[in-house]
């Protein structure tokens, strides 16, 4: 299925958290936080200036990004879950 997010919209795909720590703990799914780190999967074509001219976008699909722990609206798409962002919430974008 072909997602395009629209305007400044940017579908994320957060990275995997790590299974275990250092001391070899096991964390179980229900305590492990949300990643930070997501990788772009689509973007949309940017957002509208006052004066009528379209903003292009700063992030590509492709790009690794940095994105707050609650950030955007959640979203399952072929069973995989990703979630939607503004261009204006990502953070960073990492290497």
């Amino acid at each position: 299925m072909a997602i395009k997010p629209l305007y400044d919209r940017v579908l994320l795909k957060r990275s995997e958290p790590a299974e275990t720590v250092k001391g070899g703990i096991i964390i179980p799914d229900t305590a492990k936080e949300k990643p930070m780190e997501a990788e772009v999967v689509a973007v949309g074509e940017g957002k509208f200036a006052e004066d009528g001219k379209r903003i292009p976008m700063s992030v590509k699909a492709g790009n690794k990004v940095l994105i707050g722990k609650y950030t955007g609206t959640e979203v399952k798409i072929e069973g995989i879950d990703h979630v939607i962002v503004r261009e204006d919430e990502i953070l960073a974008i990492v290497g």
